[in-house]
C-alpha cells in the first residue's frame, strides 16, 4: 500500500505531490522545492499555518499533475503529530471517486530540535496510511476512494534504513483500519457470533490460534456476569480467545477488550440521543483483536493473548434486572444496580478468566466503559487507571509517542466503599453519579487477582462525528497503536 522512493521530486510522475511547509524555516534542501514553496507562500491566502493547504496545478518542470502544500505552522511548534496530520491531510485531499495515487515529500532540511528524520518518516507513513480510508461501503455512489498507491520520497540512504520500520508501521496502521471497519459495522451485521467469526477469520490469516466459546461453554466456566448481560438478546454471547505464541516467547501479555455489539442499556433503557451510536460499544474488543493481529505481523517475541467477551445488551422478558444477583467466574457475587453498567460485568468474567488461565505478567483491558470519563477528559483523551505506577507510566508514554493520549486517573481505596452491597459481595455501580469512571475501574480491579493490570477507558476517543486530519467521521481505531507501542516497550523489560 505504501512504498519509499528516492527519485527526485521533479521527476516523479503522480497525480498529487504533497509537500509539508513551515512558514519560518526551510525544511527541504532541494532548490526546486524551495522555489515552489516561495511561490506558494507568495499567495496571500496561504500562510502555511497548521492545517492550511494550497493546491497548484501543472507547475513548470513538474511531472506531478498538481502540487499540494500543507502547512505545519512555525517550526518551534512542530511535533511528530504535526507531520502525521500533514500527511493525513494530504492523502485525504488527494482522494476522489476514482482511485488515484500520491507522493509525500519527507523533509530533509532543518526539522527542528528533537525530531529525527527517521521518526518523521514513520509519522508521515502513519498519517498517510490512516488517512487513506474511506468508510463508504454502504453508499451506492462513492465520492471518494482510498488511493491505490502512496509513496514517501526521501534519499536513498533513508529508504534502505527505513524498510523494517515501514513494514511494522504498515502492519499496525492496516490493523487500525480493520478495527475502524469492525466498529463502523451496523449492529445488524455484527451479532456476537458474527463478529467473533470475523475477528477469528482475520486472526487465523496470520497464524494466530483462535477459539470461540459459545453460551454452553461460557456457562460451563460459570461466567454468570457475562451470561446475565446477554440474556435479553436473541443472539447469545460469545467469548473469543486469540493467542499469538511465537517460539521462545518471553512471558505473556493479556489484552482484554469489551465487546458489546449493541448496547440498548437493558431494562435501564438508553434514551434517544444516547442509543443511536451504541453499535460502537465493542471498540475496545476491536482494538484488542487488531492489536494481537498487528503483533503477530510484526513478529514480537512476546506471547500475546486477546480475551474478548462479545454480547448484546438488549431488552426482553429474559433480560436481567436491577436487583438481580449474579455470580462471576471467580465466585464473586454482584448485585445489579443498573443494567446499563454492563461493560464492567462482561469484563469481570473476562479479566478473571485471563488472569487464571494465562497467568500473564501484564494484563491490560480496553473499553468504551463510562460516560463519566468523557465528562472528565473529553472526546480525545482516554482515562488510564492502574495501581502499578511503572505500568501506568509506560502506557502513558506509549500514548504520547503515538499521539493516542491517555490521562492517568486515581484509584483511591476509600472509593471502594461505593461498591458495597448489603446482599452480595459488591454492586456494579455506586450509589450516586459522581466519580463514575473511578468506581468502574475499582470494580474491575476486583477481578484481576495479583496480576499487573491497567484499565483504559476509551469512551471518548473511540468515535468522532467529525473528520480529523487522518481520519474520516466514524470509528477512530483508537487503542491499536497505543497497545502495539506498549507491547513493544514491555518487550524490553
Amino acid at each position: 500500500m505504501i512504498k519509499l522512493t528516492s527519485m527526485e521530486p521533479t521527476r516523479i510522475q503522480t497525480e498529487t505531490l504533497v509537500i509539508p511547509v513551515c512558514p519560518d524555516q526551510a525544511i527541504h534542501r532541494a532548490k526546486a522545492i524551495r522555489a515552489w514553496i516561495r511561490q506558494a507562500l507568495a499567495v496571500p491566502t496561504f500562510q502555511a499555518k497548521k492545517g492550511e493547504d494550497l493546491a497548484r496545478h501543472h507547475l513548470p518542470d513538474v511531472k506531478a499533475s498538481r502540487v499540494l502544500f500543507v502547512g505545519l505552522g512555525n517550526q518551534a511548534d512542530v511535533t511528530l503529530d504535526s507531520y502525521r496530520q500533514a500527511a493525513g491531510t494530504g492523502i485525504r485531499l488527494s482522494q476522489h471517486a476514482a482511485a488515484g495515487d500520491a507522493v509525500l515529500v519527507v523533509p530533509d532540511g532543518d526539522t527542528g530540535a528533537g525530531l529525527t528524520r527517521d521518526d518523521i518518516l514513520v509519522a508521515m507513513a502513519e498519517g498517510a496510511l490512516l488517512g487513506n480510508h474511506a468508510p463508504n461501503h454502504y453508499k451506492s455512489e462513492h465520492q471518494t476512494r482510498p488511493l491505490k498507491s502512496i509513496r514517501l520520497q526521501t534519499d536513498a540512504a533513508l529508504v534502505r534504513k527505513s524498510q523494517i520500520a515501514l513494514k511494522r508501521t504498515t502492519a499496525v496502521c492496516t490493523s487500525t483500519l480493520m478495527a475502524r471497519d469492525w466498529v463502523n459495522l451496523p449492529a445488524n451485521e455484527k451479532s456476537p457470533d458474527q463478529l467473533a467469526r470475523l475477528m477469528a477469520q482475520a486472526a487465523r490469516r496470520h497464524g494466530i490460534k483462535t477459539t470461540i466459546l459459545d453460551e454452553k461453554k461460557i456457562g460451563a466456566l460459570k461466567m454468570g456476569a457475562l451470561l446475565a448481560v446477554g440474556a435479553g438478546s436473541a443472539h447469545p454471547p460469545r467469548l473469543l480467545l486469540l493467542e499469538y505464541h511465537p517460539p521462545k516467547a518471553r512471558g505473556t501479555i493479556a489484552l482484554v477488550g469489551k465487546g458489546v455489539t449493541f448496547d440498548a442499556g437493558g431494562l435501564n433503557l438508553k434514551p434517544t440521543g444516547s442509543i443511536e451510536l451504541m453499535k460502537i460499544d465493542m471498540a475496545g474488543g476491536a482494538a484488542v483483536a487488531a492489536s494481537v493481529i498487528a503483533t503477530a505481523q510484526t513478529g514480537a517475541r512476546q506471547r500475546v493473548v486477546g480475551v474478548i467477551p462479545l454480547v448484546e445488551n438488549m431488552v426482553s422478558g429474559d433480560a436481567f434486572r436491577p436487583g438481580d444477583i449474579v455470580r462471576a467466574t471467580n465466585g464473586r457475587t454482584i448485585e445489579i444496580g443498573n443494567t446499563d453498567a454492563e461493560g464492567r460485568l462482561i469484563l469481570a468474567d473476562a479479566l478473571a478468566y485471563a488472569a487464571k488461565t494465562y497467568r500473564p505478567r501484564v494484563m491490560i483491558d480496553m473499553a468504551t466503559l463510562t460516560g463519566a470519563c468523557v465528562v472528565a477528559l473529553g472526546e480525545k483523551i482516554a482515562g488510564l487507571f492502574s495501581p502499578d505506577d511503572a505500568l501506568r507510566d509506560l502506557i502513558d508514554q506509549a500514548g504520547r509517542d503515538v499521539y493516542e493520549r491517555c490521562w492517568p486517573m486515581p484509584l483511591p481505596e476509600d472509593y471502594r466503599e461505593l461498591l458495597k452491597s448489603e446482599l452480595a459481595d459488591m454492586r456494579n455501580i455506586g450509589p450516586g453519579r459522581w466519580g463514575g469512571a473511578i468506581v468502574a475501574a475499582l470494580f474491575l480491579s476486583e477481578f484481576t487477582g495479583k496480576t499487573r493490570w491497567a484499565h483504559i477507558d476509551i469512551a471518548g476517543p473511540a468515535y468522532h462525528k467529525k473528520a480529523s486530519p487522518y481520519g474520516q467521521p466514524g470509528a477512530t481505531g483508537f487503542g491499536v497503536r497505543l497497545l502495539c507501542r506498549t507491547i513493544a516497550a514491555l518487550q524490553t523489560q
